[in-house]
């Protein structure tokens, strides 16, 4: 009996073993790639014997020694929704595939960045969403270090409409929907991207070899003990700071979320921060409270903008909880029961937890409550008090970012589904050391061209936006040098560059507008990648430069029907140097389709910038299709 037992679970045991397991791609809802031969992969036992249906014709394969087996089918036509059959001892039925142009979205969080976190700037787009032609594949944010993985742990295809569509890369769905309206060809979004990520966490452990400094580091974490020591010990420092945090905040001891006489509190003004009054550079915990009265109350929902907070908020109306953010870059957008407010004075309590740095409210951001048709403005003085002082909490080691982890996690995975292009969007986190960006992207483009076997797989990057606090005179600028660096990267067959140095928010890395990223990336992608030769995809490229005297004259590329000055009468953000290398502001103006810069004090200029800053808030030169000049520095040899 017990031999028969044993033989019965050998035979379960191959049977499930036999059975047909595809990726998580190749899945209900997928988008194929249109006009290319495209492959349908998976995994069952040894030798075993697969069949696939599709569109009226039977394909074969068997599988390899190693479970693996791959089916080629021909190309096809835009087009769908279409059924396929695969079989082997188990048959599965794939539902719903189109096939249009797959784009793959990559990059760090501005890339990554979802709709939902924009959705009150873009209500109507979200509602109008519903388009079973446009989707998106939510590749999870995972890292692995030891090989590639041939899959994803988890991911499906889901269409845009007005609840999906808060989960695809904001960037992502407004270049799609650009391409859509304009080809009505199905499109598939890829989204690979994962917050503060740099550039060489998306190498290949081969290519990575370039860069020895990289490499070596990579190698310390390639066998995994490293990454779970410093995981575990920074998960503990984190939770051992967060609970002494709590165990001595008096705030919570005493119930500050409810209503407390506050008297004796001091006053702060808000928006700022709190390291720049009374308490100093101080870490942990604080509380602010703020009054405010009301008509009577008919509405049934309310909505507090609180800006952005640094780091962790967790705000309380008359003592009743509506939100909390433990990190400090989402905008806080707090939906509530306007049961809970009440006619004459009511309160708001905000617990903040700074863990490094300043701590406080972001300056010109919205601070208001909205209740029906009536705006509370929530700025000026509020009442605070340390609820707990605390060392600033330790840096941690990030080892998700290291090199080679997001190729062989959420890159190497893709290999064999074919792609119509690649959007980039990333930079931040290399800004530290821009001069080796060009090489890490020519590197990087080049691995991922060799993965897809596309020597020409077109790949469209969006340039840095403008960011931090203006400077009044010309400064050297890492975010600057970074920009130069993409720009360059144009000289790379088949790239593309998006400007954006106009959608920047000055105190926001992540700023709101993604609509135009998306469209000037569409821009990029009907010149370049659907052949439109008459579109005005940039704005005006510096090209060439000559001397006139003590004058430069500047040629550009990409300036449609002409340059033009966006605001104001007099060019600005242009800056010279002489030989001694110190630059000062310019004089420049445009004559026909050129731009001559001079100062009067420089006889011999050989170095002539524009836009060179963190936040050129006045860059102005623009073609009159309304498309932003790239930054540039340039020498004249």
């Amino acid at each position: 009996m017990k031999n028969k037992i044993t033989l019965l679970a050998v035979l379960l045991s191959f049977a499930i073993n036999a059975q047909i397991k595809l990726p998580r791609l190749i899945s209900d809802g997928m988008v194929l790639q249109r006009d290319t031969k495209v492959n349908i992969w998976g995994w069952a036992s040894p030798n075993e014997k697969i069949e696939l249906d599709f569109n009226h014709k039977k394909y074969q394969a068997t599988t390899a020694q190693d479970g693996k087996w791959s089916i080629q089918l021909p190309s096809q036509k835009a087009g769908g929704p279409y059924e396929m059959t695969l079989k082997a001892s188990n048959t599965i039925v794939l539902k719903n595939i189109l096939f249009g142009d797959v784009w793959l979205c990559s990059g760090q969080s501005n890339m990554e960045l979802p709709m939902d976190r924009i959705k009150d700037k873009y209500k109507e787009e979200i509602t109008k969403s519903s388009n079973p032609k446009i989707r998106q594949f939510l590749v999870p944010d995972e890292y692995y270090f030891e090989k590639e993985r041939n899959d994803f742990s988890t991911g499906s295809w889901v269409e845009a409409n007005p609840v999906n569509v808060l989960q695809f890369t904001g960037v992502g769905y407004f270049f799609a929907l650009e391409i859509y309206e304009k080809y009505k060809v199905p499109i598939g979004l890829i989204n690979s991207a994962l917050g503060g990520s740099p550039a060489e966490s998306w190498i290949s452990e081969e290519s990575i070899k370039k860069f020895p400094e990289y490499y070596q580091e990579f190698l310390k974490f390639k066998d995994g003990k490293l990454e779970k020591q410093i995981d575990e010990n920074d998960r503990k420092v984190s939770s051992e700071w967060y609970k002494l945090v709590n165990s001595t905040d008096i705030g919570l001891k005493n119930k500050w979320a409810n209503s407390v006489a506050i008297s004796d509190w001091p006053t702060m003004k808000i928006p700022g921060y709190w390291a720049d009054g009374e308490l100093g550079k101080t870490n942990g915990s604080v509380w602010f409270k703020k009054d405010f009265m009301l008509e009577k109350v008919k509405e049934n929902q309310a909505k507090l903008i609180l800006g952005r907070i640094i780091d962790a908020d967790s705000v309380f109306v008359n003592g009743h909880f509506v939100g909390t953010t433990s990190y400090q870059y989402p905008p806080r957008i707090y939906s509530f029961n306007a049961n809970v407010l009440k006619e004459g004075k009511n309160e708001i309590t905000i617990r903040i937890i700074s863990n490094s740095g300043k701590g406080g409210f972001v300056t010109d951001k919205p601070y208001e409550l909205i209740v029906g048709d009536k705006t509370i403005d929530l700025k000026g003085d509020w009442k605070y008090k340390l609820g707990s002082k605390m060392e600033p909490l330790p840096g941690q080691t990030f080892v998700r970012w290291k090199p080679v982890g997001l190729y062989n996690a959420m890159i190497a995975p893709l290999k064999e589904y074919p792609i119509k292009g690649v959007l980039w969007y990333q930079g931040e986190s290399n800004t530290k050391k821009p001069s080796e960006y060009g090489a890490l992207m020519e590197t990087l483009i080049a691995n991922w061209r060799t993965l897809w076997k596309q020597e020409k797989l077109p790949f469209l990057l969006v340039q840095l936006p403008n960011f931090m606090e203006p400077k009044l005179e010309p400064v050297e600028s890492n975010w600057a040098a970074l920009r130069q660096q993409q720009l360059n990267m144009l000289k790379v067959q088949n790239t593309g560059l998006a400007i954006t140095i106009d959608l920047g928010e000055w105190n926001d890395i992540h700023p709101l507008d993604k609509y135009d990223v998306g469209k000037r990336l569409a821009l990029q992608a009907r010149k370049w990648v659907y052949g439109d030769k008459n579109v005005v995809a940039s704005g005006p490229i510096f090209q060439s430069i000559k001397k006139n005297g003590n004058k430069l004259i500047l040629s550009f590329s990409d300036i449609g029907t002409g340059l033009q000055i966006k605001n104001g009468s007099e060019l600005k953000e242009f800056a010279i140097a002489g030989i001694d290398g110190k630059f000062v502001w310019a004089k420049a103006v445009i004559e026909g389709d050129k731009v001559v810069v001079w100062n009067e004090a420089i006889s011999n200029p050989v170095k002539v910038r524009y836009a060179w800053a963190d936040n050129p808030v006045d860059a102005n030169l623009y073609n009159k299709e309304k498309l932003p000049a790239s930054p540039f520095e340039v020498e004249l040899r």
